[in-house]
């Protein structure tokens, strides 16, 4: 199993403890990387507005290395940044709408189904889970001191993003008019008009928990903590309805089945439906200004999905079709059956100080090679960032020069 980052301690459970500072990067704090600055956009729930992508594709030509790196959590980091450059990128994401609160904006981690409102699937549009549970984050003076990894996972029944091991997530039920909110070893039944006010709750009351031992996420909280007591609390202080839900099961019979993953790459286009949407990949996760521009296009705004691809909702099936053709040939990743599909690197060098080999150019370089089935990481040193959520392929880069090949088991979602 590859560990996360490895933490400065741990208590008495196993678990870390954290005993420094959280220095995740954000739109605000940028981080010194090898090839400049590094600035990471929370985008809750990866959505986009029309006119966003434009926005974010303008910075990072005009600031940056004219790419947008796109993470684990569904958000977008700007990399080749220079020291000047935080002032100009916070005023142009504070004219986009993307920096509702200075504060808050590195606790603003949500990830959300990529296709909710798509399909005939879901139980739950997330979407208005997505909106209000931000609007709270940003308006909660305690939820500011959330660390730059904690994470929401708003899932609307499909059983996708709800398998990303986030610190709380909401799962909509197949019922209708109630979701599961799930916290650490709590698994709590509210109505789903209740639902971001419930994880919010969940949230504040992980930070009194936490308070003591430092820990940035839920699994790192040390035994013996209270956070179901402080939980139970903070509910009932809200005025919010719970009770005890059964662990979740597969959907009913002629309900939609969980699907545990990324959308199909390709047009998606419900049955007897006429809107359908795009979804897509860059290679290794790296999207240029130009194809970013290329998919924001279309004119109904974009979705980032927290593996690391990109969906373009509400077309016409004409229209999905063209976009698709045209994805294709700007050298984004659009079927399954391309050689890129699944092969994904941390930044490795010259980007990481850290990194042992170049990583991407040793993937690239390794297209044909694996056999389909699992994803293939490649990774440039045994921290292993962004890797990927269930069983993969573990390349890690060694001192040698060589890698190292086994089976990995990510636990959670990374640090993007």
């Amino acid at each position: 199993m590859p560990p996360t980052t490895p933490p400065t301690g741990a208590n008495p459970h196993g678990q870390a403890v954290r005993e420094r500072g959280d220095a995740c990067p954000g739109a605000l704090r940028l981080h010194a990387a090898d090839d400049g600055r590094l600035a990471r956009l929370r985008l809750p729930g990866g959505l986009l507005t029309a006119r966003q992508p434009f926005a974010l594709a303008d910075a990072a030509e005009r600031l940056g290395d004219g790419r947008l790196d796109l993470t684990s959590r569904g958000n977008v980091q700007l990399r080749g940044l220079s020291d000047a450059c935080a002032g100009p990128l916070a005023e142009t994401l504070r004219a986009a709408g993307l920096l509702p609160s200075e504060r808050h904006e590195r606790a603003r981690n949500i990830v959300a189904s990529p296709l909710a409102g798509e399909d005939q699937r879901p139980f739950a549009d997330v979407r208005l889970w997505v909106r209000a549970l931000d609007a709270l984050v940003c308006g909660s003076d305690t939820a500011a001191g959330l660390s730059g990894r904690f994470l929401f996972a708003l899932d609307d029944g499909r059983g996708d993003v709800a398998a990303l091991g986030a610190d709380v997530t909401l799962l909509a039920e197949p019922a209708g008019g109630t979701a599961v909110l799930r916290a650490g070893d709590d698994r709590l039944r509210v109505r789903d008009a209740d639902a971001p006010r419930a994880a919010l709750a969940a949230a504040e009351a992980f930070l009194g928990a936490a308070a003591a031992s430092g820990a940035w996420r839920v699994r790192e909280l040390p035994e013996g903590h209270d956070l179901s007591a402080r939980l139970a609390a903070a509910l009932a202080s809200a005025g919010i309805t719970a009770r005890p839900a059964r662990p979740e099961r597969p959907a009913r019979e002629g309900g939609p089945e969980p699907q545990g993953g990324p959308p199909a790459l390709g047009v998606i286009t419900p049955p007897g439906q006429v809107r359908a949407a795009v979804s897509v990949q860059p290679r290794l996760g790296r999207a240029t200004a130009a194809q970013w521009r290329l998919l924001a296009s279309a004119g109904g705004g974009l979705r980032v999905t927290p593996w690391r691809g990109i969906v373009v909702p509400g077309l016409t099936h004409g229209a999905a079709e063209e976009l698709l053709a045209r994805a294709a040939a700007a050298g984004l990743v659009t079927s399954a059956d391309s050689p890129w599909y699944g092969v994904g690197a941390c930044t490795g060098r010259p980007g990481c100080a850290k990194a042992l080999a170049d990583v991407r150019a040793d993937a690239a370089a390794s297209l044909g090679a694996h056999a389909p089935g699992l994803p293939v990481y490649f990774s440039g040193c045994a921290r292993r960032c962004g890797h990927p959520q269930g069983r993969y392929v573990d390349k890690v880069a060694t001192a040698e020069g060589t890698y190292t090949t086994t089976t990995g088991t990510g636990t959670g979602t990374g640090t993007g």
